[in-house]
């Protein structure tokens, strides 16, 4: 290559300094000279004959590593200046080496030189014509298949592991080009030669198979086998787009049941569907590949069945785990022939597996006495691989054909052995019975997260039910006898069942679709468990320890919670199918058994408000799965609206009818309904008093139990005529009581009080809104109005009360909906001056003064979109009394000085505080976006636009860099002025000096930001300055003015203009520094205004760059791709839609073109 050195003499004095760097580094003697000199190397133009020669003559392993390293940069740095055959000699060489020096015991250099081999080939992967690549290939197949020796064949198998590796998305080196050009690439490889390389791994692993079993000892070939079976698990982990005949992405057939895999979000373990096209067909079914795999293990599995260690060795595990990811193949390679194909597939695959976990219990015992589990798990693994891709009846039929039993009793049957396990709920590590565990579950999950859409049908044959049945009840034993021991123990890291409700829900929503599956036993035997406790727990009253008991309660009504009912959370969850179709024989509602079990909880509940009785029986913790199970059961069984009763199944229908007799009636409007409302309203509150300081229950029944009773308009209704809720509300607004619960609690329980007004009409709304919070409007014009305000305000009492009602405000005001929006409008009117006042007094309190700048942001965002011209012109005067206040007394200046860490919490509030004022701005914006006034609000000489831009003239000094360092208020100062500047860019001339300076200064900030959604943000910003500017100007207009000229500050000392100051600052970050490549069109969209703007510094900036270039085809070739970024794909000088396409378009081949050679200069 042309301009490397050549001499032998310079050449081994490079290789004696890396070599001595390298030592320098190990030895931790002046590491910093070390790494310089290494980095040098990366550095220096045209290395490749230096790293060449260390490669191929040095003995130090790590010199060898970091000049395969050094190739790699350079030949990255300068691809664009390389020939085409520079490039392939690259390749070519790296390829060589890695052939020639097989044998070579440091395996880290092999593999960094794969790599860099395999990342230049991809680099080049789009410019080499198809014989090119074949030419690279043809060696590595003959390596492959075996014709130089094992160590060659097991570096050929390891380049093509580091070449998908390379080309896989999720697992490709950073190069540098954009998505589109690894988008390319990976279909590429896919389409053209993934197939390819997985047959030359079979062939490979043939070719050694019978040396391997014949052998009675470790032998090489054993390691080409391993390899090769890797690389084909590798290949079919790939994510595979293209897999049906024509090309196109095709959709997996009813055989598969795709939608169970997509959307159960229980299932936790890992499980990658391998979904291929017909071109498959010959290599993984017709070829007899399964069958081979499963022989290959079998035999060597029957041959070292006495060594322990065998089960561990790479061999057997990567055979595993190849046979586990065949377990999940499904797509178009199955031909439409009724799925016998795939079928007998599956039951060729189980015909092997099942050995590795059938018998059940004596694999465990054999686990037990030190054999290792690995195999176990796999076989487990195997079974969720299946039901994956399967529907329960097919995946109960496979093992039928060839055993005495179905694929679900084995499964019942692991799992039964696998909870028998003495080791299962040990809490001190996480045991191979509890990750069995978890796979099995995960499969039950699989195969009956569709139960729900099983049409009325039997979703499993009969014999699954009664698999189903028998380990719910297993389960349940397990569940309650785990309980019961937990709660003797006193060993603080024993924790397994004191974990919180959220944390155990992934496995109790699998207990709660095996029970499902067997609905008919499971809910008479959760019935009789609860009534034994029960009746315990009364009869023992103040005799006997209830501890266990309670411990078991706990248990069984989560279980009875995910059995009976679905989450609630963001929408109204139906009755679980399973029960609305079975029973259906049963005409009584009060011997219906989801009848009896759920009375039953409800009057035990029930019990909790007598205080004696509470006191004896229920603790806090008993207290919080009662309060759980009401919240859970009540969004689905209590008073359930009309519509929600009807399946849009046809087929269930008409067992919905009856279900609408039985369940719905009698817990519906005209039946118990009102009676179990009133009763949890009046659990709820007795819980609320009695347990202070409880704060898990206390957040369970202010966010889940009552705010799931209010988000439903039909029974706000039946609130309204309860004695239990008005006096809750009266409570709450009048009495002391509740200022216990923390300050989000009194928020929340505020926003539910507040919202259950939906159930009014306007007029009584209104009423009932005022009346909640007259006492809290009340105390505070009181406070205000004190002439000894500011000695009584610091007392902690005052403080406390303040903090408190500031948070019902707080939510009062996120309640705000239109029937309630006056009554909340009215309210937030009559506190205006006490706010103020309060910010006065409390401006050296930056954790109040942020309470109460919190709750006018919520107020108004709540209320400008509804506001006539008169009342926003009162709420917008509000707002700058209030951001002038808090300029005067510089409340968010804050000192980085005067400490040396963020983590203050003074600091925090003072920024938390920031961050709502700028949500106030944001909120005052909206109103030009959504406004349902009767007649604009520049009637009363107000404009929005003005109002945020003085908004931002007081803030924005407030705004340091090291508070941009917080990332919620980095967001929502970035995502207010890029609004502001895309919708009133007019008004920057109006922006004095320093605000305008500071603003600028922000936005290059955000410029270099790491988030790139801030970047995204300044990007747009400063196109819509710039295009703004451009028209105006074309049209005659200032535009800008002399903010885009430039001016000089207050000390004499010349600005530079916007446009100028960001078209560099722009191409600087562009060609010389690190942003994401998804960055480059809303860069692009900011660059061609700048450019049109100011044409003629892009010329002098362009001529400056060319002129620093020393090579001279250096400065040809960036000097025709400058010229080609304004004038090719036909680039006029308007900002039109079309425009910009091609603009983008120039951007990224001129990016393609240069930014290689000019970083490295």
């Amino acid at each position: 290559m042309q301009g490397e050195p050549s001499d032998l003499g310079h050449l081994q004095s490079i290789m004696r300094a890396i070599e001595l760097a390298c030592s320098s580094i190990q030895m931790n003697f002046n590491p910093s000279e070390a790494e310089a000199t290494i980095l040098s190397l990366s550095q220096t133009p045209h290395p490749y004959q230096a790293c060449k020669f260390i490669l191929e003559h040095s003995q130090v392993a790590d010199a060898r590593f970091h000049a395969v390293a050094a190739v790699r940069d350079a030949a990255l740095r300068e691809w664009s200046v390389l020939t085409s055959v520079d490039k392939r000699s690259l390749i070519s060489f790296c390829l060589c080496y890695v052939m020639q020096h097989a044998s070579l015991p440091e395996g880290y250099v092999q593999t960094k030189v794969s790599s860099v081999a395999a990342q230049l080939m991809k680099r080049g992967w789009l410019e080499f014509a198809a014989a090119e690549k074949e030419a690279f290939f043809v060696e590595v197949k003959q390596s492959i298949i075996g014709r130089h020796g094992v160590d060659v064949q097991i570096s050929g198998i390891n380049f093509l592991a580091s070449l998908v590796s390379e080309f896989s998305p999720s697992t490709s080196t950073a190069i540098g080009l954009p998505r589109e050009f690894h988008e390319q690439c990976r279909v590429s490889l896919e389409l053209d030669y993934l197939k390819t390389f997985y047959s030359w791994a079979q062939e490979a692993a043939l070719g050694v198979t019978n040396r391997i079993v014949e052998s009675d000892s470790a032998v090489p070939e054993a390691k080409v086998c391993t390899a090769a079976l890797c690389l084909m698990l590798q290949i079919l982990n790939w994510d595979f787009q293209h897999y049906s005949s024509d090309g196109a992405r095709s959709s997996i057939n009813v055989f598969s049941v795709d939608i169970r895999y997509n959307g159960s979000s229980a299932i936790r373990s890992e499980c990658i569907l391998v979904q291929l096209g017909p071109s498959w067909r010959d290599i993984l079914i017709s070829s007899g590949h399964v069958g081979w795999l499963l022989s290959v293990y079998g035999a060597l599995r029957l041959k070292f069945s006495s060594e322990g260690y065998w089960l561990d060795c790479p061999i057997a595990v990567s055979a595993r785990k190849l046979i586990v990811q065949l377990c999940s193949l499904t797509g178009t390679i199955f031909p439409s022939d009724n799925h016998q194909m795939q079928e007998h597939h599956l039951v060729q695959l189980l015909s092997g597996i099942v050995q590795w976990i059938h018998p059940p219990d004596e694999i465990s015992k054999a686990i037990e006495c030190g054999r290792s589990e690995s195999e176990m798990l796999d076989g487990c693994r195997a079974l969720l691989a299946v039901a994956t891709i399967t529907s329960p009846f097919v995946f109960d039929g496979l093992l039928k054909s060839i055993c005495h039993f179905g694929t679900i009793s084995l499964l019942s049957a692991l799992m039964s052995n696998i909870l028998k396990s003495p080791m299962i709920n040990n809490p001190e590590e996480e045991t191979w019975s509890c990750v069995a565990r978890d796979i099995l579950l995960d499969t039950w999950t699989a195969l009956l997260a569709t139960a729900e859409c099983s049409n009325g049908i039997a979703f499993l044959p009969s014999e699954g039910i009664s698999a189903a049945a028998s380990l719910f009840a297993l389960i349940v034993e397990s569940e309650v006898k785990a309980a019961s021991t937990s709660a003797f123990n006193d060993d603080d890291g024993s924790d397994y069942f004191q974990a919180s409700i959220s944390g155990m829900d992934e496995r109790l929503s699998s207990y709660g679709l095996i029970a499902r599956a067997s609905i008919e036993f499971s809910v008479p035997l959760l019935t009789r468990l609860l009534s034994e406790r029960f009746a315990w727990l009364h009869q023992g009253r103040g005799t006997a320890d209830p501890t266990a008991t309670l411990e078991e309660l706990y248990s069984l009504l989560l279980i009875c919670g995910h059995v009976l009912a679905d989450e609630g959370e963001g929408e109204l969850p139906l009755v679980p199918e399973a029960i609305q179709t079975q029973f259906v024989d049963i005409t009584e509602a009060n011997k219906h058994p989801v009848v009896i079990l759920s009375c039953s909880i409800l009057y035990f509940a029930e019990k909790s408000v007598d205080p004696e009785i509470r006191a004896s029986i229920f603790s806090p913790r008993l207290m919080e799965a009662v309060i759980w199970f009401l919240a859970r059961w009540s969004c689905t069984y209590l008073l359930p609206p009309e519509d929600n009763r009807d399946s849009n199944n046809s087929l269930v229908q008409d067992t919905s009818q009856q279900f609408r007799k039985t369940i719905c009636d009698f817990f519906g409007e005209h039946g118990q309904g009102k009676h179990a409302l009133d009763a949890i309203v009046r659990i709820s509150m007795a819980a609320l008093i009695s347990y202070p300081g409880e704060k898990d229950l206390q957040e369970l029944i202010c966010r889940q139990l009552l705010r799931g009773l209010v988000r439903r308009k039909d029974i706000c209704v039946h609130l309204l005529v309860l004695d239990s809720w008005h006096n809750l509300a009266n409570s709450f607004a009048n009495d002391r009581t509740f200022f216990s619960l923390n300050a989000a609690l009194q928020r929340s329980l505020a926003q539910t009080l507040v919202l259950q007004a939906s159930g009014m009409k306007h007029f009584e709304a209104s009423l009932y809104v005022r009346d909640l919070m007259s006492h809290t409007t009340a105390y505070l014009v009181e406070l205000s109005g004190k002439n000894n305000l500011i000695s009584v305000a610091q007392l902690p009492d005052t403080i406390m009360m303040v903090s408190c009602l500031m948070e019902r405000l707080r939510g009062a005001a996120s309640a705000t909906e239109p029937r309630t929006q006056k009554a909340v409008y009215d309210l937030g009117i009559s506190v205006m001056s006490p706010v103020l006042v309060l910010i006065e007094a409390y401006k050296h309190e930056s954790a109040v003064v942020y309470l109460l700048v919190k709750f006018v942001a919520q107020w108004v965002d709540g209320q400008i979109i509804y506001l006539e011209a008169q009342e926003t012109a009162v709420l917008v005067n509000f707002c700058m009394s209030l951001l002038k206040l808090y300029s005067s007394h510089n409340i968010g200046q804050i000192s980085m000085s005067r400490s040396s860490t963020l983590i203050n919490e003074a600091k925090a509030e003072k920024f938390k505080c920031l961050r709502a004022l700028l949500q106030l701005l944001a909120s005052l914006c909206s109103k030009d976006l959504v406004d349902f006034s009767s007649e604009p609000i520049e009637s009363q000489g107000i404009s929005i636009g003005q109002v945020v831009y003085v908004g931002l003239h007081i803030i924005t000094p407030l705004v340091s860099m090291d508070s941009l360092k917080y990332p919620k208020l980095c967001h929502d100062y970035f995502s207010l002025l890029s609004h502001m500047l895309e919708v009133y860019p007019e008004m920057v001339a109006q922006l004095n000096a320093e605000a305008f300076v500071h603003i600028m200064a922000t936005l290059d900030f955000g410029l270099h930001h790491q988030d790139i959604e801030i970047v995204d943000k300044c990007l747009r910003a400063l196109k819509a300055l710039a295009s703004y500017h451009y028209k105006e100007t074309i049209a005659g207009r200032l535009g800008l003015g002399l903010h885009a000229a430039g001016f000089k500050d207050s000390d004499g000392k010349f600005l530079e203009g916007i446009i100028s100051r960001f078209l560099f600052s722009l191409l600087q970050l562009l060609l010389f520094e690190d942003y994401s490549p998804d960055l480059v069109s809303a860069a692009a969209d900011a660059l061609l205004p700048l450019i049109l703007c100011e044409q003629g510094l892009y010329q002098q900036l362009g001529n400056e760059l060319i002129e620093r270039q020393t090579d001279p085809e250096h400065k040809s070739r960036l000097a025709n791709a400058l010229h080609a970024l304004v004038s090719s794909n036909r680039l006029s000088s308007t900002l039109d839609r079309i425009n910009y396409q091609r603009f983008r378009k120039n951007l990224l081949g001129f990016l393609i073109e240069v930014r290689g050679f000019l970083r490295k200069a």
